[in-house]
Order: C-alpha cells, then structure tokens, then sequence
C-alpha cells in the first residue's frame, strides 16, 4: 500500500474557524477552532496513539500570509502497510479532524497555558 494511501495531510487551515471554505477550511465553523497550530494538531494526534510528525516548513498553497504561526504540515497515519487502520476509532481523514477540533484548547487555555497575561487588560 502506497503512503499517500495510508496517510492524510492536515493543514491547520482545514480546521482554522478564521478560514472560509475558499481558503481551505474543510469543516462547518461550529466543528472548527481559532488558529489552530500545527504543534498542536501532531500534538493532539500523537496523545491519542496516531503516527504523527511536524513538517515545519511546509506551506499551504493558499494560505497568503507567509506568518510562522500559519506553517507547518501535519501527516497523520491511518492505515497500515497492510492496509488495516491504525486506530479503529478514525476510519477517515474527517473522524481525525473533528477529534482535533475537539481537543485542542481554546484561546483562552492556550494564553494560560504559554504563561501569557490576559490579553484584555
């Protein structure tokens, strides 16, 4: 079985509530989350068991803003080289997706969680 077969491609864009469907946002905006990074999404995979990496100098081809925050490429395993899913709870690229939007921490947990002050003040 041929990697492109066994392995999808996440783009944070696919998940970014900030993206329309034009700029690659692949979900409804209610099953999306904001600026989602790639960090993030290999790290939610990989917690979860899935063969994830972080390819940091990949781009997508229709992300316009060349910011290091929108970089980064994420290829998740699904399948086996025999063909059997690696985790019998994500059977297709979107089971994955929504699982990520569900797992990664909002904005709010996210400046706690880098230390940061409230924003707002």
């Amino acid at each position: 079985m041929a990697d492109q077969d066994r392995f999808i491609w996440i783009y944070s864009a696919y998940l970014n509530n900030k993206k329309t469907i034009a700029e690659g946002r692949w979900s409804p905006i209610s099953k999306t989350v904001e600026n989602p990074m790639a960090t993030e999404i290999q790290d939610v995979c990989s917690a979860v068991g899935l063969n994830a990496f972080l390819e940091k100098n990949k781009m997508y081809s229709r992300e316009w803003n060349h910011d290091v925050q929108y970089r980064g490429r994420v290829p998740v395993q699904l399948k086996e080289e025999d063909g059997n899913l690696c985790l019998l709870q994500f059977p297709i690229c979107k089971s994955v997706m929504l699982y990520i939007t569900e797992m990664i921490p909002t904005p709010k947990t996210k400046t706690q969680k880098s230390g940061g002050a409230d924003p707002s003040l």
